[in-house]
């Protein structure tokens, strides 16, 4: 006879050698297997609740997310003299970040109509293209939400830095 439901906790006779071999062995080898039926009839009796996975990782908080934004504010390129790559690709992550958290944020989109409104405007203009000509030919765009986004939430009465 084979056993599958409590193939890791009780032990099964099985009904041909080729079967013995492959069962698998009690999941602790010094149990008795009295011992081992009763505690999968008290796993089998008690509730088993599995923590929800989230589809997706859960975005920053808007506090920590306004952060590493802020940590922008005093860097710079030169659009074309070929230093703008790892500057314009960071602030345009951030900014990201930041539309990814305040949307997920407890207090609701509503709560940042302006900043997101900016940002949507931006991606408006950036579209899919983050490559560095793209993203230079939108410096001021880059640079000005930034700034503008810096203003707003330093603003009261929620100041976030």
């Amino acid at each position: 006879m084979r056993c599958w439901a409590a193939a890791a906790l009780a032990s099964c006779t099985q009904d041909t050698p080729q079967d013995a071999a492959s069962a698998s062995s009690p999941a602790s080898p010094s149990a008795a297997p009295a011992d081992n039926a009763d505690q999968a009839e008290q796993a089998a009796s008690e509730p088993t609740e599995e923590p929800a996975l989230p589809a997706e990782p859960a975005p920053e908080a808007v506090r920590d997310a306004f952060a590493t934004l802020q940590a922008t504010l005093n860097d710079t390129c030169t659009p074309g003299a070929g230093d703008c790559a790892y500057f314009l690709g960071r602030v345009t992550q951030e900014l990201t970040e930041l539309d990814e958290a305040m949307r997920a944020d407890p207090k609701g989109p509503g709560h940042f109509k302006q900043p997101l409104a900016d940002m949507r405007t931006l991606f408006t203009k950036l579209g899919t293209d983050r490559s560095t000509p793209h993203l230079e030919k939108h410096f001021s765009a880059i640079v000005t939400t930034r700034d503008d986004i810096n203003t707003w939430m330093q603003a009261p009465p929620d100041d976030y830095r």
